[in-house]
């Protein structure tokens, strides 16, 4: 016997539903015409196959809505309204409390294109003891001193990072308060601007072919992601802000932005969000309890020690410890949506194929979507930290330490809680938002006795 997949099972579920659908439709069709031709037929089995024909002309999208009454509906909107207005007020407070973020001496300012036009093996300059280094020759093809050419002077042992040879296209370091030529430095970044741009394309192009509109929405709903997180998130990070207090309001904007831009202003997409709120609230909690279990100082990674200590140079320490707990809400948010809303749509689908099903029916249903969706994404979530840390990971291995050690190392051990803690919200999203689907569905059902949205 052939064992059957997860995503088989997942499939045949939706496919079921669906077929169930299109009968249901067929079904009140056929009794619409019956009745014009004047034939009889049961009260009860009139009433379903009308209220199958009702839902049926109700939708106009690739999927179900949750089929609910006026006062359910203004129910949700009332609670995405508030829930909205809290995350704005909470984001104005805490831009117009911060301070000015502090900038850094270390870092260039300004960054400008150049080329390099010669590469020659030659003296190390007055100073050195007659060795040889390299010689790099760069044209500068942007800035104030476009035309200009400025040198620097390599050992020949020079790190893979620096080498160049001539057409290479790099981009140089400006210090303006320095004089020529130690004004400009090559750091290592060469052009990527062009590649970058086509590889963008390339994906917008595939996303709004295949999604159209609503790829294009999922588009806007990105963009505008990214949008809170340059203009909000990392201002008032650098500002002193909270960074727990940002991560939250962080995540709540874009889940509004994601989740309504993508899938509409709808009660679905009302249930969605409010199960990705709630499984992120678990998330918080348990990154804030086995964080201070593992005894984090946020000092293992080179950046986190870099940040540390500009922002206590400028008199306004971050807490390092906060910054890893804030990683972890904005990490997992991208899953949880994607969780959330296949919940909500597993429920309004199951509803639609079967009026009948009560809310523990349509609940148990649609967790046996999820439970395929589980395994998945967690796997997805699992495997992207660990190619983030896959360098460290490497450095840890080649020294022959048990895996254990390795594991108990700062570095690795906030991956892992990461992982865990964000797969932990992923598992839970589920049974949130399918049980909230499931109640809703039913309370505005009973409401009225009826399947269909009261007009």
């Amino acid at each position: 016997m052939i064992a059957r997949s997860p995503w088989s099972r997942t499939r045949e579920q939706y496919r079921s539903a669906l077929f169930a659908v299109a009968a249901a439709r067929l079904f009140a069709v056929s009794d619409e015409v019956d009745a014009q031709h004047g034939h009889d037929h049961e009260p009860g089995r009139s009433r379903q196959h009308q209220a199958g024909h009702s839902h049926g002309h109700s939708h106009g999208h690739d999927h179900a809505d949750l089929p609910l009454t006026r006062r359910v509906r203004r129910i949700l909107d009332l609670l995405a309204i508030v829930l909205a207005v809290a995350t704005v007020v909470g984001m104005l407070m805490v831009t117009l409390d911060r301070d000015a973020p502090p900038t850094s001496s270390s870092f260039a300012s300004e960054v400008h294109r150049a080329d390099v036009v010669e590469v020659e093996v030659g003296a190390c300059g007055e100073f050195a003891d007659g060795s040889s280094c390299r010689v790099v020759t760069f044209e500068l093809t942007q800035g104030p001193h476009t035309g200009e050419t400025r040198q620097e002077i390599y050992g020949l042992d020079q790190p893979p990072s620096l080498r160049v040879h001539v057409g290479d296209r790099v981009m140089l370091d400006y210090y303006p308060d320095s004089t020529p030529p130690d004004d400009y430095r090559y750091t290592g970044d060469r052009q990527r601007q062009s590649t970058l741009w086509i590889l963008a394309g390339l994906f917008v192009v595939a996303v709004v072919g295949l999604g159209r509109l609503r790829g294009l929405a999922a588009l806007a709903g990105l963009a505008l992601s990214l949008v809170v997180i340059l203009q909000f998130t990392l201002p008032n990070l650098l500002g002193g802000a909270d960074p727990v207090l940002v991560a939250v309001l962080t995540a709540s904007a874009v889940a509004y932005l994601a989740l309504y831009l993508a899938h509409g202003v709808n009660p679905l997409t009302t249930v969605a969000l409010l199960g990705t709120i709630g499984a992120l609230a678990l998330i918080i909690a348990l990154s804030a309890v086995f964080t201070a279990m593992c005894n984090f100082t946020g000092l293992a990674d080179d950046s986190s020690v870099i940040l540390g200590n500009l922002l206590s140079s400028a008199g306004r320490p971050i807490d390092l410890v906060g910054l890893i707990l804030a990683g972890t809400v904005i990490g997992a948010l991208g899953a949880l949506d994607d969780m959330t809303v296949t919940q909500a749509s597993a429920v309004a689908e199951l509803h639609a194929a079967n009026p009948s099903l009560g809310a523990v029916e349509l609940y148990r249903r649609a967790l046996r979507i999820g439970r395929d969706h589980i395994s998945s994404t967690v796997n997805t979530l699992a495997l992207a930290y660990v190619g983030a840390a896959l360098p460290t990971l490497l450095i840890f291995t080649s020294s022959s330490q048990s895996l254990g050690t390795i594991a108990n190392r700062e570095t690795i051990a906030v991956e892992i809680v990461r992982t865990l803690i964000g797969s932990l919200g992923l598992v839970a999203a589920v049974p949130i938002t399918t049980a909230l689907a499931a109640f809703v569905v039913r309370a505005g059902i009973h409401e009225t006795g009826r399947h269909t949205v009261s007009e």
